[in-house]
């Protein structure tokens, strides 16, 4: 298993058990770079984030929130 498949099953665990997400999870689950996630947390352009301890985590409701709020294009009746 590599570490993209191991993330996905961690990320659905997460999902399922817990709200929070890790910034790695996180990015897997919207499908960018963690590094991408880190400059826009850094700009303030990405989802609501925690910082606890010293870890980055982001509640599955505030990524939604966040995604939906930057859905362009197609057809939404």
């Amino acid at each position: 298993m590599d570490d993209t498949d191991d993330t996905a099953v961690r990320a659905r665990k997460a999902r399922e058990t817990c709200p929070f997400l890790t910034a790695k999870q996180t990015a897997f689950h919207l499908g960018l770079a963690a590094t991408s996630l880190k400059g826009m947390r850094a700009e303030g352009r990405g989802p609501i984030c925690r910082l606890h301890g010293r870890a980055w985590y982001y509640h599955i409701d505030d990524i939604e929130a966040w995604s939906n709020a930057h859905k362009k294009g197609g057809s939404h009746d």
